[in-house]
């Protein structure tokens, strides 16, 4: 397959049913392998999280590890975007026509018809898509700097404003001042979760 030398891999977001978004992953899995296209189709993302499951007094629910017999929360799958599979490709001619024809593939985000080429998905929406999973790209850290204003998109500070103090690329975290009952105060937190404002 002849490459255009200035095209490069980008995310692409593909519709599918909901519930069917796991099986179209593995379908273009399957299809990657199938078409020799492991240097054009890179990553396929269905973006799920864990969360707990609580019970009723909002208490974690706990179930018996089978293997250690020990006690631990139960947690269950939460798909973020349903029927969203996110796709990260070099879109060429062919790489277009694999993918859309995948079975359970209803279309790509982006796409108007008439044989144009979707548009793919912006570095700042994507990014917060692949935090949201805990998924960190090295050229991330390139996108933020000390005294850039950011959001805390999970965790206990989940929705809080600060402004980043230092970055620690090698343990993947980030010291913000925030400002939290009225008074300036200094956390750590997982560079996962941060997003620029």
């Amino acid at each position: 397959m002849e490459t255009n030398k200035l095209a490069e891999k980008q995310w692409y977001v593909v519709t599918t049913y909901a519930l069917q978004e796991n099986k179209v992953k593995d379908n273009i899995a399957l299809r990657v392998l199938t078409y020799n296209l492991q240097d054009y189709i890179f990553r396929i993302v269905v973006a799920e999280e864990k969360v707990p499951v609580l019970k009723e007094d909002g208490s974690p629910a706990m179930k018996k590890n089978k293997e250690t017999g020990e006690m631990e929360p139960k947690y269950t799958i939460r798909n973020l975007y349903p029927g969203y599979v996110f796709v990260e490709m070099i879109m060429t001619d062919e790489t277009w026509f694999v993918v859309r024809n995948t079975p359970g593939v209803t279309g790509i985000a982006g796409s108007s018809g008439g044989g144009q080429k979707p548009t793919p998905v912006g570095s700042v929406e994507m990014e917060t898509v692949l935090k949201r999973m805990g998924m960190v790209d090295s050229n991330m850290y390139d996108n933020y700097k000390e005294g850039d204003i950011v959001k805390i998109i999970h965790g206990a500070f989940d929705g809080v404003e600060g402004k980043i103090i230092s970055i620690d690329k090698e343990n993947a975290t980030v010291k913000i001042d925030m400002v939290f009952f009225g008074k300036h105060n200094v956390v750590e937190v997982d560079f996962t979760e941060i997003v620029h404002i």
